[in-house]
């Protein structure tokens, strides 16, 4: 769908559909507030009502601030799909909401049909957003059309991350996920380097190669970069990119297997990040590293017992297979730090489903050493509209982990808190420099869901994308 910012009040705008925001306030002073309280609009929250005569649909918000923009427009999006309006136009609701409801628009119209024989596309073509206030008031025209820009080129970026993490495992291997960060590189002037299994044992990443070695597609390392001149900071990004993982031979059950296309979802973010960054040339260098790796079962397969020799000489005793995404970022966390001399590095992956028990299937977990970084990420996902929640690491869980047969378990030798030990874990491999410039962010819960909420459809969601760009604006401005 096409959004399109005109700079005359939304009255003047030619469009077959006008939608309309409104608070219990702000019904008292509609014209139609006696037909729509007919209709049982109240204007509570999640309400809608369809005025077909007049052309006028009407959506309730709570307050006119961005969470409820947001939310409200990508529902919206959805219902006006399917109706036969080619085109609708909205006024704003502030300058300060103006991104999230462009965001809404876009996030919320998404849909995934590459695998549908029947699919039907929507009739409605192109959103019109006003360049003036529902209530006439005008707007800083520069002011309205960066953050128009902006929210166009962040929703796309992320419903690009959502395409990646929806395309099943046959159609999306390793080498596959190479291709498509070199595509995004070359249409986005990046920097890119691809690592085939050659290259990454010549790296000595022993790690991430024994997952791989079942499967049939050979494993690839991506490194995306942009750097633009006199960058403020510089920033990496490590994306889990398990394109698809059925345990190993702790083999997953087959219930638990049926959405493993989305174990690449960490991956994608990155992938997502490096696009908007990219399109909205922030001030601030980014390096995307991403293991794109296969875990499948087969007379080669790395067992239980193993012991593995990771990129930085640490060794790891495996108990558990399954447990693999934390391997292949062992291996890749430490490329990214010897070979990028960073600010801040931050990891991706959808790691554990303990995080889900702990934190619910909305919430991305946060984990790290610093509290002034974690301070400063809730920031950004609050005005990103995503949700996150810090978990805190102990020395008890720590013991936890150890091995008596090499320097570290890949697994917890106890049933709890295993969102924060499998990020324990990986801080064996962030050097003690790094220790409080890296954060984890396990995506288990919000990268993809088979009920929709918010502005997410079903299937994957784009998790991290929007935090993480909010987060760069951040440290851009420091």
């Amino acid at each position: 769908m096409l959004v399109k910012l005109e700079t005359q009040p939304v009255e003047s705008i030619d469009a077959a559909l006008t939608v309309t925001l409104l608070t219990p306030e702000t019904l008292a002073s509609h014209p139609k507030k006696s037909v729509l309280e007919q209709a049982g609009f109240e204007a509570k929250e999640g309400q809608s009502c369809m005025l077909h005569e007049g052309a006028e649909y009407v959506a309730a918000v709570t307050a006119f601030e961005p969470d409820a923009i947001r939310d409200a427009m990508a529902a919206t999006a959805k219902s006006l799909s399917g109706f036969a309006y080619e085109s609708a136009k909205i006024a704003q609701y502030g300058l300060e909401n103006a991104a999230a409801l462009v965001e809404g628009i876009i996030l919320g119209s998404y849909k995934y049909t590459r695998y549908k024989s029947d699919a039907k596309p929507s009739k409605l073509k192109t959103f019109y957003v006003a360049g003036a206030n529902y209530d006439g008031s005008a707007l800083d025209t520069d002011a309205l059309k960066t953050a128009v820009d902006g929210a166009v080129i962040l929703a796309t970026a992320t419903n690009f991350a959502r395409d990646l993490v929806n395309t099943t495992p046959d159609d999306m291997v390793p080498a596959d996920l190479a291709i498509i960060a070199q595509d995004l590189a070359d249409a986005n002037d990046l920097g890119c380097e691809i690592f085939d299994e050659h290259a990454l044992e010549e790296e000595k990443m022993q790690a991430m190669l024994m997952v791989a070695r079942a499967s049939a597609h050979k494993p690839r390392m991506i490194h995306l970069s942009y750097v633009p001149e006199n960058p403020v900071a510089t920033v990496s990004l490590v994306g889990k990119g398990l394109t698809y993982d059925s345990g190993g031979l702790s083999l997953k059950p087959s219930t638990s297997m049926v959405t493993m296309k989305m174990d690449k979802a960490g991956a994608c973010a990155v992938l997502g990040i490096m696009k908007a960054v990219s399109e909205l040339k922030l001030p601030v260098a980014v390096h995307g590293f991403v293991g794109a790796v296969e875990n499948m079962i087969g007379g080669n397969a790395y067992k239980p017992d193993d012991v593995l020799f990771a990129r930085n000489g640490k060794t790891i005793e495996v108990r558990n297979t399954d447990a693999e995404g934390r391997l292949v970022l062992a291996d890749v966390l430490s490329y990214a730090q010897d070979n990028v001399e960073a600010d801040y590095l931050f990891d991706y992956a959808t790691l554990t489903g303990a995080c889900v028990v702990a934190l619910g299937p909305y919430t991305t977990g946060i984990m790290g050493h610093s509290s002034a970084l974690k301070h400063t990420i809730y920031g950004a996902a609050e005005r990103a509209g995503e949700l996150v929640g810090a978990l805190p690491f102990n020395p008890h869980l720590k013991k936890a982990l150890k091995s008596e047969i090499a320097d570290v378990s890949n697994i917890s030798n106890i049933p709890y808190g295993g969102a924060i030990t499998a990020a324990m874990f990986l801080d064996h491999f962030i050097t003690d420099g790094m220790k409080e410039k890296w954060m984890h962010f396990d995506i288990a819960g919000p990268a993809y869901t088979e009920s929709g909420w918010g502005v997410n459809p079903h299937g994957g969601t784009g998790a991290g994308v929007r935090t993480t760009v909010a987060l760069l604006r951040t440290l851009a401005e420091k």
